[in-house]
């Protein structure tokens, strides 16, 4: 399946209900020009604004934390951010963990090791072998908090394959959250009812035009549609909605505004919900991709202290596709939630394949190693913030 049919009230969604009605206001060009524009005067009335009491910053004055012109004010930053951060979180880490069920998928992402054109063993995992790797993920530590991630193939991995792995998972973890194709208002509903708390979906790049050239087929090349998904998470009340950009697809600074934009206004119109932004550094890939653009640790750690910054109850996650060493030097600066022990292909708790893995990992350290690093820095891992007696 390469494609969908769109029901009347769906174009609805991708003709002006929702962000992608929106986004084509703000022009890429300017958006880049205002972080290049900054001065060292808007840096500081920025700083100066952000400790001011029940003050809250726009995405313009996040364009100017994360300009060239802010790096020098790095290490003010990063004050600010852990104050915010131990302000809103504490001192700890929530820890989660990925479970792929599947690799099949319909996209040709050129940067992505599941594209449907990428020649290896394709996939998806029965019930029963779903159950089994909830126990073998079990043995590992004591998560709570499990990212059930597939790739995008609706006619195997569906709401209904999707809710009867949701129900497989439930007893065995208290926190569910998906990361698979963009659905429909009706179906991420349903997965409530399944024991779904939170949906993760990446717009990978804001730029519209750019972003066809990147997925040149299948359901993912439709831009409007997937933009749009995160409106109709809003509309189904999904409890926790994670977006984010890839960054180095495009300039990394103008996909970073954007999500910013994005961020705000899913606040104000879906303010029942949670939010998290993760935004993973592009490498290259299987299929021989090369990322346009290359963000290095201490510009990904100023876009990081922008965020807190920026908003102080937004979830910041880091993935296993960063290093030990930054991963460890950031746990007390902005990042409040880290995947670990990650396995990136279908069975790779229970064993280890021969499939490709959709993205190299780069901390292969063990959950209880992670949980001991964070310790070691004064932080708590938190494997579980969250039980079914406190909605009694």
């Amino acid at each position: 399946m390469t494609d969908m049919k769109f029901s009347d009230p769906d174009r609805d969604h991708i003709f002006g209900r929702g962000y992608a009605d929106i986004i084509d206001n703000y022009d890429w060009d300017e958006t880049i020009a205002m972080v290049e524009n900054a001065t060292p005067a808007d840096v500081e009335r920025v700083l100066r604004n952000a400790v001011r009491p029940n003050y809250t910053l726009s995405p313009e004055d996040f364009a100017v934390l994360i300009s060239e012109t802010a790096a020098p004010e790095l290490e003010k930053m990063a004050a600010l951010s852990r104050h915010f951060t131990a302000e809103r979180f504490g001192k700890t880490i929530s820890m989660y963990i990925p479970m792929y069920v599947g690799n099949a998928c319909t996209n040709k992402c050129v940067y992505c090791g599941f594209n449907h054109d990428n020649k290896f063993n394709r996939v998806v995992l029965s019930l029963a072998e779903i159950e089994e790797e909830c126990k073998a993920i079990r043995q590992l530590a004591p998560f709570e908090n499990l990212l059930i991630v597939a790739g995008e193939y609706p006619s195997l991995c569906g709401v209904d394959y999707l809710e009867k792995v949701l129900k497989v998972c439930r007893p065995y973890f208290h926190n569910l959250t998906i990361e698979v194709q963009p659905m429909r208002s009706a179906d991420y509903e349903r997965l409530t009812h399944a024991g779904l708390n939170g949906v993760v979906c990446f717009q990978e790049t804001y730029h519209r035009e750019s972003y066809k050239k990147y997925h040149p087929q299948g359901m993912k090349s439709h831009f409007d549609w997937r933009l749009n998904g995160f409106d109709r998470m809003g509309e189904a009340g999904v409890h926790k909605i994670g977006l984010g950009a890839l960054l180095g697809l495009e300039d990394w600074r103008g996909d970073a505004v954007m999500l910013a934009r994005h961020l705000r206004y899913l606040q104000k119109k879906y303010w029942k919900s949670r939010y998290s932004v993760n935004f993973p550094r592009m490498c290259p890939s299987e299929s021989g991709f090369q990322p346009k653009s290359i963000i290095n640790d201490r510009q990904f750690a100023q876009l990081t202290f922008a965020f807190r910054i920026f908003d102080h109850d937004v979830d910041i996650s880091y993935s296993t596709r960063e290093s030990e060493k930054f991963r460890n030097n950031m746990a007390t600066l902005g990042v409040t939630s880290m995947s670990a022990g990650s396995r990136t292909e279908p069975g790779g708790y229970t064993r280890r394949h021969e499939e490709l893995e959709q993205f190299e990992v780069t901390d292969s350290r063990t959950p209880l190693q992670v949980a001991k690093a964070i310790s070691d820095i004064g932080y708590q891992a938190v494997f579980k913030d969250w039980d079914a007696v406190f909605d009694m």
